[in-house]
Parts: C-alpha cells; structure tokens; sequence
C-alpha cells in the first residue's frame, strides 16, 4: 500500500523520506516486506503522508462518499486488521471507518523485560488503556512504572514515552484507545500522528 500510494502521487522515496523523516533503505524494506511495521512506524508514515492510518492497511482513500453523521462499525470477535511484531499482536477494530476521532487497538502483549522494547512510543493526543487479561505494567518516560491487573485502567497524555509489558505468565492484552490523526488533521495540528500504543509482555 506504501507503493500504492507513492504511484498514485507521484512520489519518490526521496520525496516520501522528506514527509516521514525515514531513510529511503527503510522505506524500501517496509514496501518489500522486510521490515515490520510497528504502530510508531505506522504513525510516522500515516502523519508524514497526511493519509488515514487504515489507508496503509488497504485500498482506502479520503472519507467515503457515503459519510454521514450517525455511522457504526461492528466487528465480531477477532475481526479487523492485524499487525504483528516481536513484542505484540496488535488487532485494530472498526478498520473499516475512516477519519474516526480515535483508534483503537487490542495489544496481545509479548515482551518480557524493559530491554526488550527499545525506544518508549510517544504520539501526539491522548491514550487510554484497559487491561482485558493478565497483569501489566506500564513504563513511561516522566513516572516510575504502573502495575495494572485486569480490570484497572489508566488515561494519560500519550505525547509522553510510553511502553506496555506483560507483568504476568499467562495471556496479557490490553484495550488502548487513542486520537486519532484524522481527528488532529481536522483540528489543524501541525502534526498529524496517533493510533494506539505498541505493547510489550508476558513473563
């Protein structure tokens, strides 16, 4: 779909690198498959290119024809569109909607210990989390880690690092809900990203 979308506008990798702030070899590696897309990644290039996030899922482009006040999305159980990492299986709902004013995400966590993660996830807006499974904890770059069981909660400014870990042996996933960057677009910020967060897990 990054190729789809280069076509259709004309752009270069070089053109595409300037938008995103990605090196055109890793550009090249997200369009042939050899590098995966985590959702900081995903934010970056929804954000750049000014295209939804689910454009990059599909053959989805601008708000459809048939918008209207009042529309739904319903997914049954495991439906929607699903990115996989080494630390996460992220499973995105109601992908079928576009310009939504905020996203959100079932995170299977994976990553055992703080080093696993690498780089905490920052992206403009707001974030709630919900723990649906399993224990986490949740590590950020301004407060001593968070330890949330299953059914405990957290909402917090999502421009600041964060990071989920699976503070649990058994299944961990967590319901995160984030604004989305059509929203942002739409409010006129200067930049445009958001989804939901990465997660990390079980132990």
């Amino acid at each position: 779909m990054l190729k789809a979308l280069r076509v259709k506008y004309g752009w270069t990798l070089a053109d595409v690198s300037r938008l995103t702030g990605f090196t055109t070899s890793t550009l090249s590696k997200m369009e042939n498959g050899k590098t995966s897309l985590t959702f900081e990644k995903l934010v970056r290039l929804s954000a750049g290119l000014h295209v939804d996030i689910f454009a990059l899922f599909g053959e989805m482009d601008g708000r459809p024809e048939n918008y209207a006040n009042g529309r739904r999305s319903i997914m049954r159980g495991g439906e929607g569109k699903a990115i996989e990492t080494k630390n996460s299986f992220n499973l995105y709902p109601a992908c079928d909607l576009l310009e939504k004013s905020m996203i959100p995400v079932v995170a299977e966590l994976r990553a055992h210990r703080p080093d696993e993660l690498g780089d905490l996830v920052r992206h403009p807006g707001e974030e709630y989390a919900y723990v649906l499974e399993g224990e986490v904890d949740l590590h950020t770059s301004l407060y001593m880690p968070v330890h949330l069981r299953a059914g405990d909660s957290i909402y917090f400014d999502s421009g600041m690092g964060h990071a989920y870990l699976a503070a649990y042996a058994g299944r961990c996933r967590v319901l995160s809900v984030c604004t989305a960057a059509g929203k942002q677009r739409a409010e006129g910020a200067s930049n445009v990203p958001c989804l939901t967060a990465t997660a990390a897990h079980p132990r």
